[in-house]
């Protein structure tokens, strides 16, 4: 047969009356993101989808209720045209806000708390003199240089060497350099030099870097953790550093070298970072994340009293102690943290409920997962199936 055929087959199957839930769960799903939406009903108890309504209105969901009475729980999100048409179709139900939703609501308020005072994340920069920053003048001098070795080193060595010799059978330094394959004017600093060791002084050794008295400042912050060459250039550009930032990249490159096992210097924490690390269970951080949370927290008050009603409201939902959310409420309202007050504000809208959800063990699970699954199915029809096409593909399937 045909594919059009076996498409009308399946179109054309007989449906059941479905069984009316005791516990329901509501949920929606995009056919058309931004555009068109379904509503996925599921049994709770039984895991199965009861329907699939062609829109997520207020109208369809209240009248697909009404025409199923015998609904005693509806498990759904926070969002209020569910709540109204479960209010006008199932008047008696208890409806059950899902602790996903609530608590990625309270991680998105945590998120927006950390973004307001994320430029104090940062460890602060160390303290400076009752003065002000520390001249250049008071940092000691930094210590001789050891002997030049390396490859330069030794062809000054070897080049000083052979020039000398060819002096010594009366050679001209004309010739030598023909010889040699140097420029005159080189084998002239070369006989004239009594060793290598004067050529090697220069740039390289003894003459005196305009970084030196910012070195054991350097040589600090490295040893504390700060290996960026450009912060570190900032720091002392801060102090009075009249040089350039190549100089200083180069001396943290030799740095880098004489310490190839340093511990790698910790990473800025991010927002993402510390939004996670307050809304994680404490048992899950390992011992410098928790030891960063608790410095920034010490910084931060704001941070400090959102991360206090973040596990209060943790404690709330694991031991099942919905008839405290007023207190909680009450608490974070006193602490004026403005992201978590619209939370809580937010959450004394739809307060029944909210305490519903925190005190009952339903939940919407099983939507989430059959959400997931149905999107799978209209993937594979590459969308060029309409809706009714695939409500018959999700009631049906095994």
């Amino acid at each position: 047969m045909s594919r059009s055929t076996l498409l009308r087959l399946i179109r054309s199957f007989p449906e059941n009356a479905p069984a009316t839930p005791r516990v329901l769960g509501i949920d929606e799903f995009a056919l058309r993101k931004g555009h068109v939406y379904v509503t996925v009903l599921v049994d709770i108890e039984t895991r199965r989808v009861v329907d699939l309504l062609p829109d997520r209105t207020i109208e369809t969901v209240s009248a697909w209720l009404a025409d199923h009475p015998g609904v005693e729980v509806i498990c759904r999100d926070r969002s209020a045209s569910f709540a109204e048409a479960g209010r006008l179709g199932a008047p008696d139900a208890i409806h059950v806000a899902d602790r996903y939703h609530l608590w990625r609501n309270l991680a998105e308020a945590v998120e927006k708390t950390v973004v307001q005072h994320r430029a104090l994340l940062p460890e602060p920069a160390p303290e400076t003199g009752p003065d002000g920053p520390t001249p250049a003048a008071s940092i000691p001098p930094p210590a001789a240089p050891p002997k030049t070795t390396g490859r330069l080193a030794e062809r000054v060595r070897e080049q000083h060497a052979a020039v000398h010799a060819l002096l010594a059978d009366r050679v001209g330094l004309k010739t030598i350099a023909r010889q040699l394959g140097l420029a005159r004017n080189t084998v002239r600093r070369y006989a004239h030099a009594a060793g290598p060791d004067e050529l090697l002084v220069g740039r390289w050794t003894g003459r005196a870097s305009i970084l030196d008295p910012y070195k054991p400042y350097i040589d600090q912050r490295f040893a504390q953790g700060r290996t960026n060459a450009r912060r570190l250039f900032e720091e002392i550009a801060q102090r009075g550093y009249p040089g350039k930032e190549q100089i200083v990249r180069k001396y943290v490159h030799r740095l880098r070298l004489a310490f190839p096992h340093q511990d790698p210097p910790r990473r800025k924490p991010s927002v993402r970072d510390v939004t996670g690390w307050i809304t994680r269970h404490p048992d899950r951080l390992d011992a410098d994340d928790a030891q960063r949370l608790k410095e920034i927290l010490a910084r931060v008050p704001a941070l400090a009293a959102t991360a206090r009603h973040v596990r209060a409201f943790a404690e709330l939902m694991n031991d099942r102690r919905g008839r405290q959310l007023k207190e909680w409420i009450a608490g974070v309202h006193a602490d004026q943290v403005p992201a978590l007050n619209t939370f809580a504000t937010g959450l004394l809208q739809d307060l029944d409920a909210v305490v519903a959800g925190l005190s009952l063990s339903y939940s919407s699970g099983a939507v989430e997962g059959h959400n997931n699954k149905i999107k799978m199915i209209k993937r594979q029809m590459f969308g060029r199936a309409g809706f009714d096409l695939l409500r018959k593909r999700v009631l049906h399937a095994a």
